[in-house]
């Protein structure tokens, strides 16, 4: 254990200079990198298209180094913009009002009320519970990742890995005392099973965010993207048909993996069963407060699919999916949800209703939705001045002509998988995003598969507890060393790109287009 410590401790510390060495060299050289590119002559380039490619040359350096947070370079982009006189103030700033915004702030503030009432641990405990998985370490295994995975599809990942957390300290504790009654003392730091259980539970909380547009942003900047630079819109209930594809597969690759990496040796938890059971005791009967929640998480799901099967049932060009679809677009259908959470009341006496605004601010991501905003104005911006029209046709004489559908969309997937395993996710699918669909229209293709090739690869960020919020959560229980998360990290990393992403993009994406 010491030594585990000591590893970790090790580890901690070289990540700490890493980072400072990192933000220093972003913070002088991000500004210089944006001087040298506005003083060097470019051809074909307008004076406003030159002027923003530096400003962007600042923030995608910013986005990657962050010696400012995040959301700060995000607002730094547009302002600079205006004051350089790339575009009025007006444009710089409409995509802080794009729906998509608000379809995900009605996200946060359904996914506040769930957490703050425990509806996502009573259904974590009650899927644990249930007779299939009994006491099996596979099956608990499994179900764990399962449990993570659904919730995380509809509450941010970060929330979801922090409530699995202490569910699996839990099922460890049970092993540990269960081999002490045996006579057998474990170290949990040590134990094969403890490191794959942790690891299953923060890869599926990633995994489960490509089941909805709101389960992770990259999902929705890039179908703000695709509405913004090529009018397309893309339903919530078609990504959902998308993302549960690719969710299933990355989930059982992540499965097959891990429970071969890190099996247990032991056929049964004995204790597990009693733990998991007491935990759900501990919930008691449904409040009122969870039943209205519910109802408004349902309200809002039957908005968001309604469109789906109207198309099926109707066709796409029906006139009642066209009035439903203005009536009840996706953003709408969000805060529909989310608004009857502060009218749907506890104890009308009281005036007590099922979410207050105090609590739904601390539940609102303020700094993604703000980092979205600012990914969505540079794209626009790039788009509307020429620049990401430029950059496309420059990447397609670099690759010797146009590039086929196949090649773009590989080559994109693991751009956005690298850039994620170094920074934000959603730093990165705005950086990469508006350059892969101006590609994509440079070279004649549809940008829908390489759009949504960047959506999932972005999700795939295993390989570094700096990653993903959930990676850095587990990472944190000592449990796993980082040359295991690593070396796992890599190979679901890239067979997810291989077997899913490639081949699910291209060849599904393509064929429900035409």
């Amino acid at each position: 254990m010491d030594k585990m410590n000591k590893e970790a401790l090790a580890v901690k510390k070289a990540e700490q200079a890493f980072d400072r060495k990192r933000r220093t060299i972003g913070l002088y050289g991000g500004p210089l990198l944006a001087v040298l590119t506005f003083v060097t002559p470019f051809s074909g380039l307008t004076v406003e298209a030159h002027k923003l490619l530096a400003i962007m040359v600042l923030v995608a350096i910013w986005w990657i180094t962050e010696p400012v947070p995040i959301p700060v370079t995000s607002l730094i982009g547009p302002t600079l913009a205006v004051v350089t006189g790339v575009v009025k103030v007006s444009v710089a700033f409409a995509a802080f009002a794009n729906p998509m915004i608000f379809l995900f702030m009605g996200g946060f503030i359904l996914a506040t009320a769930m957490m703050k009432h425990g509806l996502d641990k009573r259904f974590a405990y009650w899927l644990l519970s249930r007779k299939w998985v009994g006491s099996s370490p596979k099956r608990i295994f499994l179900a764990v990742g399962l449990a993570a995975a659904l919730c995380s599809g509809w509450v941010s990942n970060t929330a979801t890995a922090a409530m699995m957390f202490p569910i699996c300290l839990g099922l460890l504790t049970s092993i540990k005392e269960m081999f002490a009654a045996n006579g057998r003392e474990i170290d949990l730091h040590e134990y094969k099973y403890a490191t794959g259980l942790m690891l299953m539970t923060a890869y599926s909380c990633s995994i489960g965010g490509v089941l909805t547009p709101i389960g992770t942003p990259p999902n929705l900047i890039m179908l703000g993207f695709l509405g913004t630079m090529c009018d397309i819109h893309i339903s919530f209930f078609q990504w959902m048909t998308w993302g549960f594809i690719a969710m299933a597969l990355y989930f059982v690759i992540a499965y097959l993996v891990l429970s071969h990496m890190f099996p247990a040796d032991v056929a049964r938890i004995e204790g597990a069963e009693r733990f998991i059971q007491q935990k759900l005791a501990e919930l008691g009967g449904w409040s009122r407060a969870q039943k209205n929640t519910l109802l408004c998480f349902i309200v809002s799901v039957v908005l968001w699919i309604t469109p789906g099967f109207l198309s099926i049932a109707l066709g796409s060009t029906a006139p009642e999916l066209r009035m439903y679809n203005l009536l009840f677009p996706e953003a709408i259908a969000a805060m529909a949800g989310a608004l009857l959470l502060f009218l749907l009341p506890v104890n009308f006496s009281r005036r007590q209703f099922t979410l207050r605004w105090e609590e739904a601010v601390h539940g609102i991501e303020w700094g993604t939705l703000i980092l979205f905003g600012g990914g969505l104005a540079m794209g626009g911006m790039m788009y509307k001045t020429g620049l990401s029209n430029w950059i496309g046709d420059r990447i397609v004489l670099a690759t010797g002509g146009e590039p086929s559908q196949l090649v773009m969309v590989a080559v994109f997937s693991v751009m956005a998988l690298l850039l994620s395993e170094l920074t934000s996710h959603t730093a990165a699918t705005n950086m990469i995003g508006p350059l892969a669909i101006t590609v994509a229209i440079s070279s004649g293709l549809s940008p829908i598969p390489v759009a949504v090739a960047i959506a999932l690869s972005a999700s795939l960020g295993f390989m570094l507890p700096v990653s993903t919020p959930p990676n850095a959560i587990v990472y944190a229980s000592g449990y796993i060393p980082i040359t295991k998360m690593i070396h796992t990290g890599v190979y679901i990393d890239f067979i997810g790109i291989a077997c899913v992403t490639i081949p699910l993009v291209l060849y599904f994406v393509s064929w429900v287009v035409q």
